[in-house]
């Protein structure tokens, strides 16, 4: 008759018969105790290791009142499909998961854009120890409604369209300078800033304050295209251009406040047939990995993505002691060629 443990997940109790010892005293070796000796600790080991034993941190964890796992809630617009999405928020999603590893933390994930079906309470139902929200800011019932619960849960949010919450930022005023300047050294003088001065997502109006510090320093003089928030993100882009040209506006640069935006642009550019960069440079902002593979790759301003993550994690760990949590993510910008040659 086959030995019964070998037919059933291993126990600490196995391994404790196994290796001659109270199952406490298993945990506690297991644990890296210094109160047990070394060759207790080895008999151990080696012991658990026969048994091909494994540790259940969850089950470890949830003793301790912590679950290793932190929620991940990505706002989508309503009606938008997950796969619709601003591929940005993949990106940045994809740093958070890798942050959180780092730290021997799980994450699950959901995608909400349906009022009906907002929930944020993982802390509630013992499902995770805390909150991190990403995602458009075009939805303000689903923001409402994470606000609301900010009060009580440990969360931490990307882009927030409200200074009273725990946020974490690119430092996009910075990263309106940068791109601004790009387009002035490489010889740009009739600058065109493609934006929001009145979105939710307050992110667009620091770009614009950064496009119009860089302006002002080389004595230029701004000029301004408010998309149009009933049309998608590539449609506005190609509208904005569309009126910028149907107007006999002249322009040699265009900034546009992110990089969807920009995308629509690039693509109108070419059915208009203006040439870019010889013609007209283009910069983005956000550092989607779609740029790589325009014609010409789109120029943009990235984030640092592995900072955005880290530090999303670390304010949610760190809610319980601090408050009014503000930071920003450092920016730099990608050359890819959208923009002409220095």
């Amino acid at each position: 008759m086959a030995d019964p443990v070998e037919r059933r997940r291993a126990t600490s109790f196995d391994v404790a018969e196994r290796a001659g010892v109270s199952q406490s005293t298993v945990s506690r070796a297991l644990a890296g105790s210094t109160a047990i000796t070394v060759a207790t600790r080895d008999r151990v080991l080696a012991a658990a290791k026969e048994l091909d034993y494994m540790v259940d941190t969850r089950a470890a964890r949830l003793r301790k009142g912590s679950t290793g796992t932190l929620a991940v809630v990505v706002i989508c617009r309503p009606g938008e499909m997950a796969s619709d999405i601003n591929p940005f928020y993949f990106s940045l999603l994809g740093s958070v998961c890798a942050a959180a590893s780092k730290q021997d933390i799980e994450t699950i994930v959901s995608f909400q854009s349906k009022e009906e079906e907002f929930f944020g309470r993982y802390e509630d139902r013992g499902q995770a120890d805390g909150l991190i929200v990403i995602g458009t800011t075009s939805n303000h019932a689903a923001w409402e409604h994470f606000r609301a619960l900010s009060d009580d849960h440990a969360t931490a949010f990307w882009g927030s369209p409200y200074e009273d919450l725990d946020w974490i930022r690119s430092d996009n005023y910075e990263g309106g300078i940068l791109a601004t300047r790009r387009l002035i050294d490489a010889g740009c003088r009739d600058i065109v800033h493609i934006g929001a001065t009145g979105s939710p997502q307050l992110q667009f109006h620091e770009r614009y304050e950064g496009f119009l510090a860089a302006m002002d320093e080389a004595g230029l003089e701004p000029h301004f295209v408010e998309i149009d928030g009933a049309l998608d993100r590539d449609a506005q882009g190609r509208k904005a251009v569309s009126d910028l040209l149907d107007r006999k506006q002249p322009f040699d640069g265009i900034f546009a406040v992110c990089d969807s935006i920009a995308l629509g642009a690039l693509n109108e550019l070419r059915n208009r047939n203006v040439d870019v960069p010889s013609q007209c440079s283009l910069i983005g902002f956000d550092g989607i990995m779609a740029g790589n593979h325009t014609r010409p790759p789109l120029s943009t301003i990235e984030p640092d993505f592995d900072v955005a993550g880290a530090m999303l994690v670390q304010t949610v760990l760190e809610k319980q002691d601090e408050a009014n949590i503000k930071r920003r993510v450092p920016v730099r910008l990608l050359d890819r060629g959208s923009a002409r040659s220095l």
